[in-house]
């Protein structure tokens, strides 16, 4: 990201800006101000890094083979389904 700058401001424009910044906010709200950027900076990663984990999770589920169904055990009787009779008509 710095590259992408240096190309853009020489080192006269970011003393320029520094200066313009102190004059309008003044030396004393500029902790503030940069508290304010660094944390909504680490929160933006955050959410970034939590949104990359969830689609990252999604596709490992949906490219999984699904699971084969447990093996029926031959020592136990097989399950009857009962079936109830239709209901009466009027």
């Amino acid at each position: 990201m710095n590259v992408m700058f240096a190309g853009w401001f020489g080192g006269w424009e970011i003393i320029l800006i520094l200066a313009v910044v102190l004059i309008l906010f003044g030396a004393k709200k500029l902790p503030e101000l940069a508290k304010g950027l660094g944390t909504g900076i680490k929160e933006f990663k955050k959410a970034t890094r939590e949104v990359t984990d969830e689609v990252q999770k999604a596709a490992d589920d949906t490219s999984a083979p699904p699971s084969k169904p447990a093996a029926k055990d031959p020592s136990q009787p097989a399950q009857t389904v009962s079936q109830s009779s239709p209901p009466p008509k009027a």
